[in-house]
């Protein structure tokens, strides 16, 4: 049984949800995102609070019960505040830089790589090493740090590659001679 889906989710001033057959809306400052979780939980909105509770005694609704709530907390939070992920480039040569609606990477490869930039997020270029992902959608953001992150993963024996900006790459000693 889930003890998060206990938890209320505060819904902050600026932001409008409504429940409709089984579909979940949220419309903030940043966008308009929906969530359809059918019959797996009951949600009431009373006031200013989004209360889940399960749709059945069943095991399977007990599971759902919080993976429902934490996919409703994701979209308050998404379109209130957004989402951002940071990623940096760390090797000799390595950079990206935006052009027009692509993102150049240079990864040490003999060719650069042109990444698509989706049009529901914002990629920036602080540095040439640093890369800025931001947007409403937690899922889409972190699908396409991770689809950036897969060109070239860091790798341990000299920390080489695309990382998290919070990620630790746990370093490996080479060959002893």
């Amino acid at each position: 049984m889930s003890r998060s889906g206990r938890i209320p989710i505060a819904v902050p001033e600026n932001t409008e949800v409504k429940v409709e057959s089984g579909v979940f809306f949220a419309k903030g400052k940043l966008g308009e995102l929906s969530f359809k979780f059918d019959n797996n939980a009951k949600v009431e909105i009373k006031e200013n609070t989004v209360i889940v509770s399960k749709g059945g005694d069943s095991q399977h609704f007990a599971k759902m019960w919080g993976t429902v709530r934490s996919r409703i907390f994701n979209l308050i939070e998404g379109v209130s505040n957004g989402y951002t992920k940071e990623l940096e480039l760390v090797g000799v040569g390595y950079k990206a830089a935006p052009k027009g609606k692509t993102l150049e990477l240079n990864l040490g490869f003999s060719h650069p790589i042109n990444f698509q930039i989706p049009q529901d997020l914002k990629i920036e270029v602080p540095k040439p090493t640093t890369i800025k992902i931001s947007g409403i959608d937690k899922q889409r953001v972190g699908q396409i740090a991770a689809n950036i992150r897969s060109f070239r993963k860091p790798e341990p024996f000299k920390g080489k590659g695309v990382k998290y900006k919070d990620e630790y790459v746990r370093r490996k000693e080479g060959k002893k001679k």
